[in-house]
Protein backbone atom coordinates (compact mmCIF):
# COMPACT_ATOMS: atom_id res chain seq x y z
CA UNK A 1 0.00 0.00 0.00
CA UNK A 2 2.74 2.44 0.86
CA UNK A 3 4.57 1.73 -2.43
CA UNK A 4 1.40 2.22 -4.49
CA UNK A 5 0.76 5.61 -2.84
CA UNK A 6 4.35 6.75 -3.33
CA UNK A 7 4.35 6.26 -7.11
CA UNK A 8 1.62 8.84 -7.93
CA UNK A 9 3.20 11.34 -5.56
CA UNK A 10 6.60 10.91 -7.26
CA UNK A 11 5.00 11.39 -10.66
CA UNK A 12 3.32 14.61 -9.54
CA UNK A 13 6.61 15.95 -8.15
CA UNK A 14 8.42 15.08 -11.41
CA UNK A 15 5.80 16.86 -13.55
CA UNK A 16 6.01 19.94 -11.31
CA UNK A 17 9.79 20.02 -11.51
CA UNK A 18 9.73 19.75 -15.33
CA UNK A 19 7.14 22.53 -15.57
CA UNK A 20 9.26 24.79 -13.36
CA UNK A 21 12.36 24.15 -15.48
CA UNK A 22 10.48 24.89 -18.70
CA UNK A 23 9.20 28.17 -17.26
CA UNK A 24 12.72 29.19 -16.16
CA UNK A 25 14.06 28.41 -19.64
CA UNK A 26 11.27 30.48 -21.22
CA UNK A 27 12.00 33.41 -18.90
CA UNK A 28 15.71 33.16 -19.65
CA UNK A 29 15.08 33.15 -23.39
CA UNK A 30 12.80 36.18 -23.07
CA UNK A 31 15.43 38.04 -21.05
CA UNK A 32 18.11 37.25 -23.60
CA UNK A 33 15.87 38.44 -26.44
CA UNK A 34 15.10 41.69 -24.62
CA UNK A 35 18.78 42.33 -23.96
CA UNK A 36 19.68 41.64 -27.59
CA UNK A 37 17.60 44.64 -28.62
CA UNK A 38 20.08 46.94 -26.92
CA UNK A 39 23.41 45.11 -26.65
CA UNK A 40 24.98 42.01 -28.17
CA UNK A 41 28.52 40.65 -28.06
CA UNK A 42 31.19 43.34 -28.32
CA UNK A 43 33.32 43.21 -31.48
CA UNK A 44 36.22 45.68 -31.88
CA UNK A 45 35.80 47.73 -35.06
CA UNK A 46 38.39 48.64 -37.65
CA UNK A 47 38.67 52.30 -38.62
CA UNK A 48 36.73 53.52 -41.64
CA UNK A 49 39.26 54.42 -44.32
CA UNK A 50 38.45 57.85 -45.73
CA UNK A 51 41.06 57.92 -48.48
CA UNK A 52 41.60 61.35 -50.02
CA UNK A 53 38.35 62.51 -48.37
CA UNK A 54 40.25 62.37 -45.07
CA UNK A 55 42.44 65.25 -46.26
CA UNK A 56 39.40 67.54 -46.03
CA UNK A 57 37.69 68.95 -42.97
CA UNK A 58 34.67 69.92 -45.09
CA UNK A 59 33.77 68.11 -48.30
CA UNK A 60 30.44 68.27 -50.10
CA UNK A 61 28.85 67.56 -53.44
CA UNK A 62 26.37 70.44 -53.52
CA UNK A 63 28.22 73.44 -52.08
CA UNK A 64 28.93 75.13 -48.76
CA UNK A 65 26.85 78.04 -47.48
CA UNK A 66 28.20 80.28 -44.75
CA UNK A 67 27.19 83.09 -42.44
CA UNK A 68 30.40 85.06 -41.83
CA UNK A 69 32.59 84.60 -39.86
CA UNK A 70 33.45 80.96 -39.36
CA UNK A 71 36.87 79.63 -38.34
CA UNK A 72 37.86 76.54 -40.35
CA UNK A 73 41.10 74.62 -39.83
CA UNK A 74 41.72 72.17 -42.65
CA UNK A 75 41.06 71.86 -46.38
CA UNK A 76 37.65 72.59 -47.88
CA UNK A 77 36.16 71.45 -51.18
CA UNK A 78 33.00 70.76 -53.16
CA UNK A 79 32.40 68.70 -56.30
CA UNK A 80 30.86 68.28 -58.81
CA UNK A 81 29.09 71.61 -58.25
CA UNK A 82 30.78 74.79 -59.44
CA UNK A 83 33.12 76.68 -57.14
CA UNK A 84 30.59 79.50 -57.10
CA UNK A 85 28.63 77.37 -54.60
CA UNK A 86 31.51 77.50 -52.07
CA UNK A 87 30.55 80.56 -50.05
CA UNK A 88 33.24 80.53 -47.39
CA UNK A 89 35.86 83.27 -47.75
CA UNK A 90 39.62 82.92 -47.81
CA UNK A 91 40.12 84.60 -44.43
CA UNK A 92 37.89 81.98 -42.75
CA UNK A 93 40.03 79.02 -43.76
CA UNK A 94 43.43 77.93 -42.44
CA UNK A 95 44.04 75.46 -45.23
CA UNK A 96 43.23 75.18 -48.93
CA UNK A 97 39.91 75.71 -50.67
CA UNK A 98 39.57 73.36 -53.63
CA UNK A 99 37.18 73.96 -56.52
CA UNK A 100 36.39 72.16 -59.78
CA UNK A 101 36.67 75.47 -61.66
CA UNK A 102 37.96 79.02 -61.33
CA UNK A 103 34.70 80.26 -59.81
CA UNK A 104 35.70 79.47 -56.22
CA UNK A 105 36.54 82.06 -53.54
CA UNK A 106 39.33 84.42 -54.64
CA UNK A 107 42.24 84.76 -54.38
CA UNK A 108 42.92 81.54 -52.48
CA UNK A 109 41.03 78.82 -54.37
CA UNK A 110 43.00 76.01 -55.97
CA UNK A 111 41.35 74.48 -59.04
CA UNK A 112 41.80 70.72 -59.00
CA UNK A 113 38.82 68.80 -60.34
CA UNK A 114 40.72 65.51 -60.41
CA UNK A 115 41.60 65.62 -56.72
CA UNK A 116 38.02 66.53 -55.81
CA UNK A 117 36.55 63.73 -57.94
CA UNK A 118 38.79 61.24 -56.14
CA UNK A 119 37.91 62.69 -52.72
CA UNK A 120 34.17 62.53 -53.38
CA UNK A 121 34.47 58.96 -54.62
CA UNK A 122 36.40 58.01 -51.47
CA UNK A 123 33.76 59.77 -49.34
CA UNK A 124 31.01 57.66 -50.90
CA UNK A 125 33.06 54.47 -50.50
CA UNK A 126 33.65 55.28 -46.83
CA UNK A 127 29.93 55.88 -46.31
CA UNK A 128 29.08 52.54 -47.90
CA UNK A 129 31.65 50.75 -45.75
CA UNK A 130 30.55 52.35 -42.47
CA UNK A 131 26.83 52.03 -43.18
CA UNK A 132 27.25 48.41 -44.23
CA UNK A 133 29.04 47.13 -41.11
CA UNK A 134 27.02 44.25 -39.65
CA UNK A 135 26.43 42.62 -36.25
CA UNK A 136 26.06 45.78 -34.13
CA UNK A 137 27.13 45.69 -30.51
CA UNK A 138 24.28 48.07 -29.61
CA UNK A 139 20.94 48.07 -31.41
CA UNK A 140 18.51 51.00 -30.99
CA UNK A 141 20.19 52.12 -27.77
CA UNK A 142 17.96 54.43 -25.76
CA UNK A 143 15.23 54.07 -28.39
CA UNK A 144 17.09 56.73 -30.38
CA UNK A 145 17.78 59.09 -27.46
CA UNK A 146 21.36 58.96 -26.15
CA UNK A 147 21.28 62.09 -23.99
CA UNK A 148 23.24 61.59 -20.76
CA UNK A 149 24.81 58.33 -21.86
CA UNK A 150 28.45 57.22 -21.84
CA UNK A 151 29.28 55.46 -25.10
CA UNK A 152 31.93 52.76 -25.08
CA UNK A 153 33.70 51.53 -28.25
CA UNK A 154 31.82 49.45 -30.79
CA UNK A 155 29.24 49.42 -33.57
CA UNK A 156 25.92 51.12 -32.83
CA UNK A 157 22.84 50.97 -35.03
CA UNK A 158 19.52 52.81 -34.95
CA UNK A 159 16.56 52.20 -37.25
CA UNK A 160 15.19 55.61 -36.22
CA UNK A 161 16.34 59.23 -35.90
CA UNK A 162 19.03 59.88 -33.28
CA UNK A 163 18.60 62.59 -30.63
CA UNK A 164 21.24 64.20 -28.41
CA UNK A 165 19.13 66.43 -26.12
CA UNK A 166 21.70 66.47 -23.28
CA UNK A 167 25.46 65.98 -22.96
CA UNK A 168 27.08 62.73 -24.11
CA UNK A 169 30.42 61.16 -23.11
CA UNK A 170 32.45 58.96 -25.45
CA UNK A 171 34.87 56.88 -23.39
CA UNK A 172 37.74 54.69 -24.58
CA UNK A 173 41.41 54.70 -25.47
CA UNK A 174 43.34 56.11 -28.40
CA UNK A 175 43.02 52.97 -30.53
CA UNK A 176 39.31 52.34 -29.94
CA UNK A 177 36.80 52.87 -32.75
CA UNK A 178 33.16 53.97 -32.64
CA UNK A 179 30.74 53.68 -35.57
CA UNK A 180 27.22 55.06 -35.21
CA UNK A 181 24.81 53.96 -37.97
CA UNK A 182 21.65 56.06 -38.11
CA UNK A 183 18.83 55.27 -40.54
CA UNK A 184 17.24 58.69 -40.04
CA UNK A 185 18.46 62.13 -38.98
CA UNK A 186 20.88 63.17 -36.23
CA UNK A 187 19.74 66.13 -34.13
CA UNK A 188 21.88 67.71 -31.41
CA UNK A 189 20.16 70.25 -29.18
CA UNK A 190 21.50 73.73 -28.44
CA UNK A 191 24.42 73.99 -25.97
CA UNK A 192 24.81 70.20 -25.77
CA UNK A 193 28.38 68.86 -25.72
CA UNK A 194 30.07 65.61 -26.62
CA UNK A 195 33.09 65.02 -24.36
CA UNK A 196 35.88 62.51 -24.99
CA UNK A 197 37.45 60.68 -22.04
CA UNK A 198 40.08 58.01 -21.46
CA UNK A 199 42.16 59.01 -24.47
CA UNK A 200 39.40 58.58 -27.08
CA UNK A 201 40.20 60.37 -30.35
CA UNK A 202 37.76 62.18 -32.62
CA UNK A 203 39.45 60.77 -35.73
CA UNK A 204 38.30 57.27 -34.69
CA UNK A 205 34.63 58.23 -34.29
CA UNK A 206 32.28 57.88 -37.28
CA UNK A 207 28.69 59.13 -37.38
CA UNK A 208 26.92 57.67 -40.43
CA UNK A 209 23.56 59.28 -41.18
CA UNK A 210 21.12 58.53 -43.98
CA UNK A 211 19.19 61.69 -43.09
CA UNK A 212 20.21 65.27 -42.39
CA UNK A 213 22.52 66.14 -39.49
CA UNK A 214 21.83 69.25 -37.40
CA UNK A 215 24.14 70.59 -34.68
CA UNK A 216 22.26 73.04 -32.47
CA UNK A 217 23.26 76.56 -31.48
CA UNK A 218 26.56 76.68 -29.48
CA UNK A 219 26.71 72.87 -29.30
CA UNK A 220 30.01 70.97 -29.55
CA UNK A 221 30.42 67.80 -31.61
CA UNK A 222 33.23 65.23 -31.82
CA UNK A 223 33.96 62.88 -34.70
CA UNK A 224 33.63 62.42 -38.44
CA UNK A 225 30.19 62.91 -39.95
CA UNK A 226 29.46 60.85 -43.07
CA UNK A 227 26.16 62.28 -44.28
CA UNK A 228 24.16 60.87 -47.15
CA UNK A 229 22.34 64.20 -47.28
CA UNK A 230 23.12 67.59 -45.70
CA UNK A 231 24.96 68.76 -42.59
CA UNK A 232 23.75 71.94 -40.87
CA UNK A 233 25.66 73.76 -38.14
CA UNK A 234 23.56 76.35 -36.35
CA UNK A 235 24.93 79.62 -34.94
CA UNK A 236 28.05 79.21 -32.83
CA UNK A 237 28.22 75.40 -33.00
CA UNK A 238 31.69 73.82 -33.03
CA UNK A 239 33.07 70.51 -34.22
CA UNK A 240 36.33 68.64 -33.73
CA UNK A 241 35.98 66.34 -36.70
CA UNK A 242 35.12 66.22 -40.40
CA UNK A 243 31.91 67.00 -42.25
CA UNK A 244 31.65 64.85 -45.37
CA UNK A 245 28.27 65.47 -46.98
CA UNK A 246 26.77 63.98 -50.12
CA UNK A 247 24.66 67.14 -50.53
CA UNK A 248 25.45 70.52 -48.90
CA UNK A 249 27.08 71.83 -45.74
CA UNK A 250 25.67 74.90 -43.97
CA UNK A 251 27.79 77.06 -41.65
CA UNK A 252 26.69 79.91 -39.37
CA UNK A 253 29.62 81.50 -37.54
CA UNK A 254 31.06 78.13 -36.57
CA UNK A 255 34.40 76.67 -35.56
CA UNK A 256 35.43 73.60 -37.55
CA UNK A 257 38.68 71.81 -36.69
CA UNK A 258 40.14 68.80 -38.45
CA UNK A 259 41.04 66.12 -35.87
CA UNK A 260 44.63 65.00 -35.40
Amino acid sequence: MKLKNALPISAILLVGLMSSCEKNMENKSFDQLSNSETKTTFQPQQVVHLGVAGDFVILSKAGITDVYMSAITGDVGSSPITGAAILVTCDEVVGTIYSVDAAGPLPCTVTNATRLTTAVGDMQTAYTDAAGRSNPDFLNLGAGNIGGKTLTPGLYKWSTDLLLPTDVIISGNSTDVWIFQVAGTINMSSAVRITLTGGALAKNIFWVAAGAVTLGTTSHFEGNILGQTGINMQIGATINGRMLAQTAVTLQMNTVTQPE
